[in-house]
């Protein structure tokens, strides 16, 4: 199999990665909001960086990671855990690989390069996954995040509970 190549997403990537998005949606019923207009969802207001991972030269995946907004829940689950403010806590999002990439390792890689630019820069980085999404828990806990709380996430007039994580704390920036 080939080798994944990750790097930092350009704009002119958001439409191969709003293509895969539409992809995942269909199969894995993620993300539950966003899908109207993914390219905007790709590029939420507080994005830091984002991440798109390659296979054989198209993209296959995708991950962001964005401040915290003011009374995020992720971000107040870690404030009450781990003492820091809102302005202080990295968010990791709109975080998905292909069907077709799964398995080549490009899911790891996204969070590497995520995890690697939080540690970089000194901020604790906290994610909200819904419980549905099974495959994506096991993965952050095989890469060791630690699960912080749960709450309810809210679209739609539905709610669908959630999982919160941290990422591990390894290295030094």
């Amino acid at each position: 199999m080939s080798e994944v190549l990750v790097r930092l997403r350009e704009d002119a990537d958001l439409g191969a990665a709003a293509a895969v998005l539409a992809g995942v949606h269909e199969s894995d019923g993620y993300p539950v909001e966003g899908v109207a207009d993914p390219e905007a969802w790709l590029s939420p207001e507080g994005l830091i960086a984002a991440w798109v991972a390659e296979l054989d030269g198209r993209v296959v995946g995708h991950v962001a990671v964005n401040r915290a907004r003011h009374g995020e829940d992720v971000a107040r689950l870690w404030r009450e855990r781990g003492g820091a403010g809102d302005g202080e806590v990295a968010v990791l999002a709109r975080f998905f690989v292909g069907r077709d990439a799964r398995g080549a390792s490009a899911g790891a890689r996204l969070m590497d390069a995520a995890e690697g630019y939080a540690r970089a820069h000194g901020l604790p980085l906290v994610l909200e996954v819904l419980t549905k999404d099974a495959a994506a828990i096991r993965l952050y806990e095989r890469l060791g995040w630690q699960r912080i709380g749960g709450l309810r996430h809210f679209f739609a007039g539905r709610h669908f509970d959630a999982l919160c994580f941290v990422a591990p704390i390894t290295g030094t920036p």
